[in-house]
């Protein structure tokens, strides 16, 4: 009887254990292949607010990968000889939610690594710069994610509301950039009927869309003046994208698209703001951009020419026309692949290395793909030198190349704006993987 009552409750206890011990030894193969391939790749070094896991206190129980907002779509965290690790870097965008969820404080969130300094303004915590009436919201604080920009714009313009003064045709802040920090912003001046003025060099969404993934990942809601409570927990760009547009069109707010500001002045009043097509006086200034900044240019004639952008939104656009795209990161192998996937364009992929060494596998397999199926032609150790109406002129190993083209997606990565914000007077302190 004592045997019977051993094998009824002891079998199934015996069998579980058997399973979870195949399955984490799943888990850390793996982990540990992710974390092979990410290094084989050079993908080392996170772009954003990231963990780093103390080895002798963490023990292995896995909260944190399960935890992890953007799995299964990112294998981000990983199990490896029984510790968690960061096994593919480049791909965490700064959750947190590993962290607050570890049960034995074993993960700290740091800005940077040993490798790779990351350059951060020093903010007060109502988001000020070190120059007073300079303000900075979202992913330039080193904040990516979208719902912390999206509560850092509406916190840093209530801050600017309760202080302002007014001061004859002064207004009250310019904000500088329309990704999610800039939209909740200039949301939050409307709804407090302050004077204000947003500028955008690109278009509605600014940096988020220039993202080379698939889905944004919201962990918990937030709050959007004159919209109420959003609730994305997974979106694709292009949907969120649609959402700006609807509450832009029912809100009526106004920004100024393809206006890229080249200076702020500090004068008695206030600020002068200088942009592209004019300038304007104000009490306070937003700073809301992207981390990549400028997109990086590539000094070319013809580069001024409608047909030249720089970056991928709708590859259907493209269909059935000659287009060029320029670049070796995960950015431009997307948007190569997207166009090119479409079956009726004829793509160029334009790189001046010998390799796409930067780009993550996943891309490179696509292009890879689509290259032997004849959708897309690839020119490495090449460079752009003429682009014309209805051409491009490639040189490439010696040889020059003109071809037919409609269409340039220049994805050169971006000029990053530490030297502007330093003109200004803006601390900036480089971190070296501390918080």
């Amino acid at each position: 009887m004592e045997y019977l009552s051993y094998l009824i409750y002891g079998l199934p206890l015996l069998l579980l254990a058997i399973a979870l011990r195949r399955r984490r030894a799943r888990l850390e193969k793996l982990s540990s292949e992710t974390h092979a391939t990410s290094r084989a790749a050079g993908l080392i070094d996170p772009v954003s607010l990231h963990p780093v896991i103390d080895p002798a206190i963490c023990i292995g129980c896995g909260s944190c990968v399960k935890a992890c907002p953007e799995q299964p779509e990112h294998h981000v965290l990983g199990l490896i000889d029984g510790r968690a690790h960061l096994v593919s870097p480049t791909d965490c965008i700064g959750h947190g939610a590993c962290k607050a969820i570890c049960p034995v404080n074993a993960i700290t969130l740091v800005f940077g690594s040993e490798r790779r300094g990351v350059d951060i303004p020093l903010l007060s915590p109502k988001f000020e710069t070190t120059v007073p009436g300079v303000f900075v919201a979202g992913e330039l604080g080193g904040m990516g994610l979208i719902r912390n920009a999206l509560e850092q714009g509406r916190q840093a313009v209530e801050t600017i509301h309760q202080q302002r003064r007014r001061s004859g045709d002064q207004l009250d802040v310019v904000i500088v950039g329309a990704g999610p920090a800039g939209f909740s912003a200039s949301l939050t001046a409307m709804s407090k009927k302050m004077r204000f003025i947003t500028i955008e060099q690109e278009g509605l969404g600014g940096s988020v869309f220039q993202y080379p993934r698939a889905k944004l990942v919201m962990t918990a809601p937030a709050k959007l003046p004159l919209v109420g409570k959003i609730n994305f927990r997974q979106t694709s760009k292009e949907e969120l994208l649609e959402f700006w547009r609807e509450v832009e069109r029912k809100t009526g707010i106004k920004i100024n698209y393809r206006e890229r500001v080249e200076n702020v002045e500090i004068d008695d009043a206030g600020f002068i703001v200088r942009t592209t097509k004019g300038h304007y006086r104000t009490r306070s200034v937003l700073l809301s951009i992207g981390r990549r900044g400028t997109p990086r240019k590539l000094g070319v004639p013809g580069e001024e020419l409608p047909k030249v952008v720089y970056r991928l939104i709708e590859p259907e656009q493209y269909a059935g026309q000659n287009v060029l795209v320029v670049g070796g990161g995960d950015s431009a192998l997307e948007a190569a692949a997207s166009v090119a996937e479409l079956g009726n364009a004829r793509v160029i992929l334009s790189y001046r290395g010998a390799a796409f060494d930067r780009a993550k596998p996943r891309n490179r397999e696509r292009v890879a793909a689509a290259e032997r199926s004849g959708q897309l032609r690839v020119m490495l150790s090449s460079t752009v030198q003429k682009i014309a109406d209805q051409s491009v002129t490639i040189e490439q190993t010696g040889r020059v190349h003109e071809m037919p083209n409609d269409a340039v997606i220049v994805s050169a990565g971006g000029v990053l704006p530490s030297d502007f914000l330093r003109r200004i007077g803006i601390s900036v302190e480089t971190k070296y993987g501390t918080a």
